[in-house]
């Protein structure tokens, strides 16, 4: 059975908070001296921007002023960093939060910024009754260890009407100056995303592997390089030394070569994106571009049965960037999220620009260097540091 096939039916997560719970692992941790305070706060049926708002109350500054790492979800219970500026540890420690708590405080030198954590690791609890299904649950969870599961952007990123990308078609046929650009900003990336999960569709029955003129990452690195011995570097791939990696298009994105840089071009075209040495962006709006692993091996994989039946209990890591939802899927199929069924505007997927979080956490955009050019607004690093 390969990845994506699944005869078990669907699964439902999210069913209640406890189901689904998230944990932010730090780039680094603070270093207990600056004019920055970085707090860790559990949260629980709140949105990331509802806490960061609720801090900036608690300390007196404005919102603006608060960092944060990445987006997580509502519908679950999350761990996660924040920044204010200036705060005593002692006194953070003691703001009264909805729904949340802060459970560490200690001083950094800067502002925490948008992709600045090294993963985030899951305890989720999938409801539903399969014959065979831990087993074959299990048996996958083996697979996607030895090969990585597609690094798919998944639905979320599109929007709830999923027409984020063909908003920022309009914007670069346009070349307005958009009114909104952290807006702009984020239905760029949704473009980007769309363009990337293509060429991943062009090469689902590979993704794994690599071929000529790829452009290749280094897995320990995170270097790329161009493939020019097929059969050794084919050897590296199944030691999941090396990955094949996927265009997040921008003006300065390296492309590889023969085959691969022309399938990408044929992608190009058919969304409507130049090439990157014709891309041109409104004022205050611009996309580096990148490379993005067209695979992801998630760290820590386990599944077990949960007590008495009824569902399954997954365990697992997975590096800032990579959607949860889409290994999930790969694991054991469709999955039903129980959460839709009551989503209030607050919720980033019921807004008119999706935030877009990668299975409940949303670690910066895909091109993590489409940036807008506000100094107010961080400079978002490669989401496939995840990158």
């Amino acid at each position: 059975m390969t990845v994506g096939e699944s005869p078990l039916g669907a699964y439902s997560m999210r069913n209640r908070p406890e189901d689904f719970v998230v944990h932010e692992e730090p780039l680094y941790p603070p270093s207990g001296e600056g004019k920055h305070t970085f707090l860790c706060v559990e949260k629980r049926g709140q949105t990331t921007e509802q806490i960061a708002r609720a801090l900036a109350r608690a300390a007196g500054t404005s919102s603006r002023e608060v960092g944060y790492a990445g987006r997580k979800d509502r519908h679950a219970v999350t761990r996660q960093w924040f920044s204010l500026p200036d705060v005593d540890p002692a006194r953070a420690l003691e703001f009264e939060l909805p729904d949340a708590r802060v459970l560490e405080a200690a001083r950094h030198g800067h502002k925490l910024k948008t992709g600045h954590l090294r993963a985030n690791h899951f305890e989720i609890v999938l409801r539903g009754e399969r014959v065979g299904g831990l087993e074959q649950a299990r048996a996958r969870a083996a697979e996607l260890h030895r090969r990585g599961f597609p690094n798919r952007y998944g639905t979320q990123r599109f929007g709830r009407d999923g027409d984020n990308a063909d908003r920022a078609r309009e914007i670069l046929e346009s070349g307005r100056v958009p009114r909104d650009r952290r807006a702009a900003r984020f239905l760029v990336s949704a473009l980007q995303s769309e363009v990337f999960n293509a060429v991943l569709d062009e090469r689902i029955e590979s993704y794994d592997g690599v071929e000529l003129g790829d452009l290749a990452r280094v897995e320990v690195s995170g270097g790329l390089f161009w493939v020019d011995d097929l059969a050794r570097d084919t050897e590296r791939a199944a030691a999941f030394e090396i990955s094949a990696t996927g265009p997040i298009f921008g003006t300065r994105m390296r492309q590889p070569t023969g085959s691969a840089w022309a399938r990408e071009l044929a992608v190009f075209e058919r969304f409507g994106v130049p090439v990157p040495s014709a891309l041109r962006l409104p004022k205050g709006i611009r996309a580096l571009g990148t490379r993005r692993p067209l695979r992801v091996r998630p760290v820590g994989l386990a599944v077990s049965g949960l007590e008495g039946g009824g569902g399954l209990q997954i365990s697992c890591s997975l590096p800032s960037g990579a959607y949860v939802t889409v290994l999930l899927e790969a694991l054991v199929g469709a999955v039903t999220d129980a959460s839709r069924r009551g989503n209030s505007p607050d919720d980033p997927q019921v807004r008119g620009v999706s935030s877009a979080q990668p299975g409940s956490v949303d670690d910066g955009l895909p091109g993590a260097n489409v940036v807008a050019r506000d100094p107010e607004q961080h400079d978002e690093n490669d989401e496939c540091r995840t990158v």
